[in-house]
């Protein structure tokens, strides 16, 4: 699939070019040659630029991941997901390895929860009648995955600072409303064709509180001025990113870790993660600079603004529209789409948060399902495809309305 996309990109761009050259603009590959070049400048600048950041980041995550902060929020989720998977015998493996991905992935701890998550496909693969066949828990499972459970997007924040965001926290909020959203969609979605009984108690006590706290958010952000939303959101941002920052080095503490060793240990994977990523932002980003400077971008963005339009609408999402159309295609092209959107708007412009919450509030569901479901030889996904689109059509959808009340 990605082949296919990366590929795509500069015969499109080719076509589009020539197209644009016959039609009297003799600078089009020009233009391009030396997008070529400035965008393999760019991706180098970029991963440089993360190293700090990701180094201390990964140091965090290294002490909560030892520290047991995963098992703890496992053991807390375990009684949900005993109800949300009727179909799994009661103690079986697979609650302990679903339990244990949604909870790294909760913390931001992606290293560790795509094994933890082919584990947990391979543990219901066990019980599943039908090897060939995606059963109901392992499409519930797969969904929640690509409704991107996070309570900390570090990449995020991590890469904003790097375009120079002057609080790059600030969209904390926006992409927690917006990935409560996917992820509640993508429940309810899943359960509607399942028939899965949700008014459990104890399904009913963990999903009320969830909502209550969303909805105290909400309520909370309600009463502020429109000028009072951004500097608030940044302001609470900052407080619990910090807060959780001190909760996992006390843990580690209180649990007789060796905080400052597993520190170091984690941030040498951030230097050494930081340097393997300019590869695949130098196929990104280029592919994306000369589809940009052929012209293309600018066709399509114009049709959709055009559209817009004529609904009377507010054009300036559209900027952002790239992220969100490549995101349940490519983790990696998304990433690149949110940065050059950075680079050619502005960290801190609508576009720039826009793309940010975008990235933050889903996951990428072609690649999570090719993944999970491949590594257990799963040839026939029924729903799966439709529930995890529904959850990232929600996301993106309140990903922009939270940006538009956040941002104006």
């Amino acid at each position: 699939m990605l082949n296919k996309i990366w590929l795509s990109f500069f015969i499109i761009a080719f076509f589009s070019a020539l197209a644009m050259w016959l039609g009297g603009d003799g600078l089009v590959f020009e233009r391009m040659v030396q997008a070529l070049f400035s965008m393999a400048k760019v991706s180098v600048e970029v991963a440089i630029g993360l190293i700090g950041a990701l180094c201390f980041w990964l140091g965090v995550m290294k002490i909560a991941e030892k520290a047991g902060m995963v098992d703890v929020l496992a053991r807390g989720l375990s009684p949900l997901f005993s109800r949300l998977m009727p179909d799994v015998p009661k103690n079986h493996p697979a609650f302990g390895s679903i339990t244990m991905n949604l909870s790294a992935n909760l913390l931001g701890l992606d290293n560790a929860a795509t094994p933890l998550g082919i584990k947990a496909m391979h543990d219901l693969q066990s019980i599943n009648p039908n090897k060939e066949t995606a059963s109901n828990a392992q499409i519930l499972f797969l969904v929640l995955n690509t409704s991107s459970v996070t309570l900390f997007p570090i990449a995020v924040f991590v890469y904003r600072a790097q375009q120079g965001a002057a609080s790059p926290t600030d969209v904390f909020i926006p992409i927690l409303l917006a990935t409560f959203s996917s992820t509640m969609v993508g429940l309810l979605v899943v359960a509607w064709v399942q028939k899965i009984k949700l008014y459990h108690a104890v399904t009913l006590a963990y999903l009320g509180t969830l909502v209550a706290a969303i909805l105290a958010l909400v309520l909370y952000f309600g009463t502020l001025a429109a000028e009072q939303l951004s500097y608030q959101s940044a302001v609470l941002s900052n407080f619990l990113i910090f807060s959780f920052v001190l909760i996992c080095f006390c843990w580690a503490y209180y649990k007789k870790q060796n905080v400052y060793e597993q520190f170091i240990d984690g941030a040498k994977q951030g230097f050494e993660f930081s340097i393997s990523l300019i590869p695949y932002l130098l196929a990104m980003l280029c592919a994306i600079g000369v589809f940009r400077a052929s012209g293309a971008l600018d066709v399509l963005l114009d049709g959709l603004r055009y559209l817009v339009a004529l609904c009377n609408g507010d054009t300036r999402f559209v900027d952002a529209m790239p992220t969100a159309f490549m995101k349940p295609l490519s983790g990696s092209g998304a990433r690149a789409m949110m940065l050059e959107t950075m680079n050619t708007h502005g960290a801190d412009s609508f576009a720039g948060r826009l793309a940010s919450t975008i990235q933050g509030s889903t996951e990428t569901t072609f690649y999570v399902l090719a993944v999970y479901f491949g590594a257990v030889g799963i040839k026939h996904t029924r729903h799966a495809i439709a529930c995890g689109l529904a959850a990232d059509l929600a996301g993106i959808m309140t990903a922009i309305a939270v940006c538009y009340w956040f941002f104006g």
